[in-house]
């Protein structure tokens, strides 16, 4: 009699596929933060330019009540300054939206890390840890989280719907 229920599922092989999850989720933060630094260095530049033209403005003006006259070489281009203000706030936006996205992504991983401890010490066999795996990545959507990797999730799934055809 043969055995075709596959190769034999370890515990300790789930354990490292969740602690290689979290590497990877770590690895995606510390991307995503030297993203939000460079937006958050290009934001102090445009500040420091604005700044700049405020006070260029601001120390050429001598005097109130002086009859108006046309804009000159040192008179302020509002449509400019209001561009660039524009252009701060968007990327304060997207710095913003970066920091929520790091914290999910920060949050999974070490989600990960306990399950993985939990597996560890308490799944019976590899059978009952890979059900806790792939229970445990539907229930927090891991696969997007994963652009380019198959989580067991998917694979499950992908499993399950070769098996109906």
């Amino acid at each position: 009699m043969s055995d075709d229920t596959g190769p034999e599922l370890v515990v300790e092989e789930f354990v490292d596929y969740c602690h290689t999850q979290a590497g990877l989720l770590s690895g995606r933060v510390e991307t995503m933060r030297d993203e939000a630094d460079d937006l958050l260095s290009e934001i102090d530049e445009e500040m420091a330019e604005l700044r700049t033209r405020l006070e260029d403005r601001a120390t050429g003006v001598e005097g109130v009540g002086g009859p108006s006259t046309p804009a000159g070489p040192g008179d302020l281009d509002i449509d400019a300054l209001e561009e660039l203000e524009s252009d701060v706030k968007e990327k304060q936006l997207l710095v913003e939206a970066k920091q929520t996205r790091m914290q999910a992504f920060q949050d999974l991983a070490a989600a990960y890390t306990d399950l993985a401890e939990e597996l560890q010490s308490d799944a019976d066999d590899g059978s009952a840890a890979l059900k806790r795996v792939v229970q445990f990545e539907a229930d927090r959507d891991a696969p997007a989280y994963f652009e380019e990797r198959q989580t067991l999730v998917e694979a499950a799934a992908d499993s399950n719907a070769a098996e109906r055809d």
